[in-house]
């Protein structure tokens, strides 16, 4: 079964940085592309961050670009999202997915003084 874990999440002051890893089990996670997707109080859930099978290509939605990086080692299966100078609109619950995999149970990240 594709799942996928998130952690890394908490309480971090504006303009604070933060990193959250992505573990994945149960498929060729080197043959996917990897999401990263945040969900804010009373919001739908939105695509943040994307990277390809190999780590080479990314994209991020305008909110977050020059912010947040997209990484990912193929040999742990993990992704990782790096997040820099974080605003208090930042603050939701994040996930990764493969496109095949589960929804996780995600990591919230909060940013507030």
């Amino acid at each position: 079964q594709a799942q996928v874990v998130e952690s890394g999440g908490g309480l971090v002051q504006p303009g604070g940085s933060l990193t959250l890893p992505c573990a994945a089990s149960g498929f060729s996670f080197s043959s996917y592309s990897m999401r990263w997707y945040r969900q804010a109080p009373g919001k739908e859930r939105q695509v943040v961050a994307w990277i390809d099978p190999d780590g080479t290509s990314t994209s991020y939605a305008d909110a977050v670009k020059g912010r947040f990086t997209n990484s990912r080692d193929n040999a742990k299966k993990t992704a990782t999202l790096q997040k820099h100078n974080l605003k208090p609109e930042d603050t939701a619950v994040y996930y990764c997915n493969s496109g095949i995999s589960d929804w996780g149970p995600g990591t919230q990240v909060t940013v507030s003084s």
